[in-house]
């Protein structure tokens, strides 16, 4: 069983043990709200670690860029001294001048190429982290739905078992009345008065 799981599970079982409210006609309980609020912060807190660790890799999106920007922008200007160098030292200062346009092409060309990977890359990293987390929030919803839909499951079955022991009360007291005209079941205390049909909602 998961954190996820574990701390779900805790929390059903503390709902499960609450009193229901008095006088409130409804099926509504009684929670202590620091207890619910400490149990949703350790909720939150228990996403799982990889998670967290491809949040931050896509975080340092900007930061490989800022990488590859820097390696490139020191070749172009590593390549652009060693081509002032040789236009400085050369005796045929025009085929020097060429050359050293060639090294400073040469330095773009691959500059531009570590620029496009990474952001290939970068974007590569995103798109999976992005991924998982939607699964693992997926996973996460279908956990609390399913948890959801079985405690309304056992709740509607209680108030089945309360509405069978009162038809049975009612009808008793009709046995009684008929038996005895001194008994008397007053008109609002039929069992169709007694239905009990309020929303999960309220």
């Amino acid at each position: 069983m998961s954190k996820i799981e574990q701390i779900i599970s805790e929390i059903e079982e503390y709902l499960d043990g609450c009193k229901p409210q008095a006088f409130s006609g409804s099926k509504k309980i009684i929670v202590e709200k620091d207890v619910i609020d400490e149990m949703l912060v350790e909720l939150r807190m228990s996403t799982p670690e990889e998670i967290k660790r491809y949040q931050k890799i896509i975080a340092s999106k900007d930061a490989i860029l800022g990488d590859a920007q820097k390696q490139a922008d020191e070749m172009i200007a590593d390549a652009t001294r060693q081509a002032q160098q040789m236009v400085d030292e050369s005796e045929v200062v025009q085929a020097a001048t060429r050359q050293a346009q060639d090294m400073v092409d040469e330095a773009n060309d691959k500059a531009q190429v570590i620029v496009d990977n990474a952001v290939r890359e970068a974007n590569s990293i995103r798109e999976g982290a992005m991924m998982y987390t939607d699964s693992a929030l997926k996973n996460l919803q279908a956990i609390i739905s399913h948890s959801m839909d079985d405690s309304k499951s056992r709740f509607d079955a209680y108030m089945d078992q309360m509405q069978s022991s009162l038809d049975v009360v009612l009808a008793n007291r009709r046995e009684l009345s008929a038996a005895d005209s001194d008994i008397e079941v007053p008109a609002e205390e039929d069992d169709s008065d007694f239905k009990i049909d309020l929303p999960l909602d309220d």
